[in-house]
């Protein structure tokens, strides 16, 4: 089977989408839980760019390894920089600068069900830059439910006081950024091979991320334990994996057809950050991802014609 026909494929774009974003979901306890590990504080901002650096370059390496091993040709290819460096810029460095200090100012949870608003700004530039996407009326409705389950999740709980900081500031912009990124990755995928494209964005947005960690702090600031070492490993490994399936799921198929799936990153991230990072899942949350998940799903819905009868 090739891999046009994989990813087509209702089967799938299912195992590839929802691979994908369990992926993304286990990482905001997984970052989080470096954070501690590492005694990386909520103010150290050159540290949070400098380990995220650490994640994208070994994921880039990961990818390079893995499609060599398999015979795949990775060598660098002349008049494919500029395309590179553009996603690499939004899809990588920008988004993961805005994430790492963004996520650490702001709990898992929070942090999850806001990364769902993705899919929104997603539909929002595809309307831009696509003539087969255009927003339509129930596009807007659901864009209107998703944004309305952000601001609720962010409610402070027991009272309708809105708790939206700099950290989940940073990080909606880091999803619009993402959504931006991913369109880039797009457009770029119909001329360059996937794999070649997803490791080469990423190490050019890792060498942004460890030069701008590094200058400040210096490159070596970390006492690394086994279980710190393994967190970054799996952290590396889940990002080249996960963009892997994800860019591939994206070249062969309509933005609108895949960008429902998006609405499970925040469910298995409020969920995991629950069971792993211990923290409450109350009401608000519940209703919160209700709410952005609904959104995901309208905006995406692909709506069936009926047959006139004969």
């Amino acid at each position: 089977m090739t891999a046009e026909r994989f990813y087509t494929s209702k089967l799938g774009i299912i195992i590839a989408a929802i691979g994908a974003t369990f992926l993304w979901g286990s990482a905001f306890p997984f970052i989080k839980l470096s954070y501690t590990e590492l005694g990386i504080a909520q103010h150290e901002f050159d540290k949070q760019i400098l380990f995220a650096g650490y994640r994208f370059f070994l994921a880039a390496i990961l990818i390079m390894l893995f499609f060599m091993l398999i015979n795949k040709k990775m060598i660098y290819k002349k008049g494919t920089g500029l395309p590179l460096l553009k996603v690499g810029v939004f899809q990588t460095f920008l988004q993961y600068v805005l994430f790492y200090i963004g996520l650490s100012y702001s709990t898992g949870i929070q942090g999850a069900i806001i990364a769902g608003t993705a899919s929104f700004f997603q539909i929002l530039f595809a309307h831009f830059m696509y003539k087969d996407d255009y927003i339509n009326q129930k596009k807007i409705l659901g864009l209107i439910i998703g944004f309305t389950g952000v601001i609720i999740v962010n409610l402070t709980r027991g009272s309708f006081t809105l708790d939206f900081g700099i950290g989940e500031f940073l990080l909606l912009i880091a999803m619009m950024v993402s959504a931006f990124g991913n369109l880039l990755a797009r457009n770029a995928s119909a001329k360059m091979e996937v794999s070649y494209l997803t490791s080469y964005q990423m190490l050019f947005g890792s060498i942004g991320l460890l030069l701008s960690g590094g200058v400040l702090v210096g490159f070596f600031p970390f006492d690394f334990s086994v279980k710190a070492m393994l967190m970054l490993l799996y952290l590396a490994f889940l990002s080249a994996a996960g963009f892997i399936l994800w860019n591939n799921v994206m070249k062969y198929n309509q933005v609108g057809k895949v960008s429902m799936y998006l609405f499970l990153v925040p469910v298995f991230g409020v969920f995991l950050s629950g069971m792993l990072l211990r923290e409450p899942i109350h009401l608000f949350v519940l209703l919160g991802l209700l709410l952005v998940t609904a959104g995901i799903v309208v905006v995406n819905r692909r709506e069936v014609k009926k047959e006139s009868p004969v």
